[in-house]
């Protein structure tokens, strides 16, 4: 495919304020990609590449976009991978000369608007409205697939290209294979917006409410004596944080994925700021140094186990009996110990008992705030975050969400 019919697709996206009608042109533009251009597609209508972020900044791209461009459009989707994998593997004495001699050459191939297409690209700046979500139905559209088992494939997969590229040439047969496996991070599950605190227990019914600490989400995976840990991004850091390593040695479960959040305290209990917290993920060198004035604590809220295979029924990972590969469940003292790392957790069907818990300071985390979700076996799916004046003034916002929690 040509870069300018992709790029045709992508205007008529950000031309349009209707969800339907974003839906349809994607998914138009999908069934028209080539076995092999399906992840190439899907990544640049989602904004992003296939080799990531790649050091292309502002200065580099400016001097770009002064190439001359091309009057016919002649750039294929193929072309523009194979000139981003040269770029991405250049590196050492003379790479910024070399990475922008390439750039122009790329540049000098495109049309005025593929140029701009591109530079938007690069810099992570497409912004045509083709959210997540979005993508997720389109591919689903395309494929002639269920939407919810497109979404389930792509929080399983760790990312959308692998889906798309899977569901348009393979079919039902080649999500299939995407099952949940330790090692193999699964995408967060996004929350939805509510009210209040009697909006969300309107949508939910019973929900359980507990404590969101304001720190790091982690995924903690432990197969017998192996133990990795992922970020909300999915990249892995466990060299980095081996409070949270050894917080799982003591797990008596055999294999098993959790989680939660990890937070640095100060010595009275009362967390760092944010920024504290994240200093720790950065670092690759002196680990040991920072941990010993900047320990890190983790609070695990979510527990998945092995029990066998993968049920098409329960896509979304909410706890069911019928669940039949990792069993979501809600995180249980015997998954691991200590139960200390569990936060606090009220389950209820009242509006009083759930504002009271929302309107709570804790008492050794000033910084957290509650949080709820529908209970084990709850029919919806729903996940929804309260937004209401009252808990935002207790410095507290109350969440709804539907399902075993699974983000991570």
């Amino acid at each position: 495919m040509l870069l300018a019919e992709l790029l045709a697709a992508s205007e008529r996206v950000a031309a349009t304020r209707s969800r339907l009608a974003k839906i349809d042109a994607l998914a138009e533009c999908l069934r028209r990609l080539d076995t092999s251009e399906i992840a190439l597609g899907v990544a640049y209508l989602s904004g992003d590449t296939r080799q990531g972020r790649i050091g292309i900044g502002y200065a580099t791209l400016k001097e770009a976009l002064a190439a001359t461009p091309v009057g016919a459009p002649r750039l294929t989707l193929a072309q523009v991978d194979e000139a981003l994998a040269r770029l991405a593997q250049i590196k050492g004495t003379g790479s910024a000369a070399e990475r922008a001699r390439l750039l122009d050459e790329l540049f000098a191939r495109a049309t005025s608007g593929e140029q701009d297409f591109l530079a938007r690209l690069l810099l992570g700046e497409l912004r045509q409205g083709a959210l997540e979500g979005i993508m997720l139905d389109a591919i689903a559209k395309a494929a002639r697939l269920p939407a919810a088992r497109v979404r389930s494939a792509a929080m399983r997969a760790g990312g959308l290209p692998a889906v798309g590229e899977a569901a348009l040439a393979e079919g039902e047969a080649g999500l299939a294979r995407f099952a949940l496996k330790v090692f193999q991070p699964v995408q967060p599950m996004l929350a939805q917006p509510a009210e209040d605190v009697a909006d969300a227990l309107e949508r939910l019914g019973t929900a359980a409410f507990d404590w969101k600490l304001d720190g790091a989400r982690v995924q903690a995976h432990k197969s017998g004596g192996e133990i990795r840990v992922y970020t909300r991004s999915l990249n892995e850091v466990t060299s980095a944080v081996p409070e949270v390593v050894e917080a799982l040695r003591d797990c008596v479960a055999r294999q098993i994925i959790l989680d939660g959040e990890t937070i640095a305290l100060r010595p009275d209990g009362a967390p760092y700021p944010f920024q504290e917290t994240m200093r720790r993920f950065g670092r690759k060198l002196e680990v040991e140094t920072l941990r010993a004035t900047l320990s890190l604590s983790v609070f695990f809220s979510t527990a998945c186990s092995p029990t066998g295979q993968t049920s098409p029924r329960n896509p979304h990972g909410s706890v069911s009996t019928r669940s039949r590969n990792f069993s979501r469940r809600r995180f249980s003292s015997r998954a691991l110990s200590p139960a200390t790392r569990k936060p606090p957790r009220l389950s209820t069907t009242k509006r009083s008992r759930a504002a009271t818990k929302a309107s709570w300071r804790n008492h050794s985390t000033p910084r957290t705030r509650p949080e709820a979700a529908a209970p084990a076996g709850s029919r919806s799916r729903r996940r929804t975050r309260s937004t209401s004046r009252s808990s935002r003034r207790n410095g507290a916002a109350a969440a709804a969400r539907a399902g075993s929690r699974t983000s991570t």
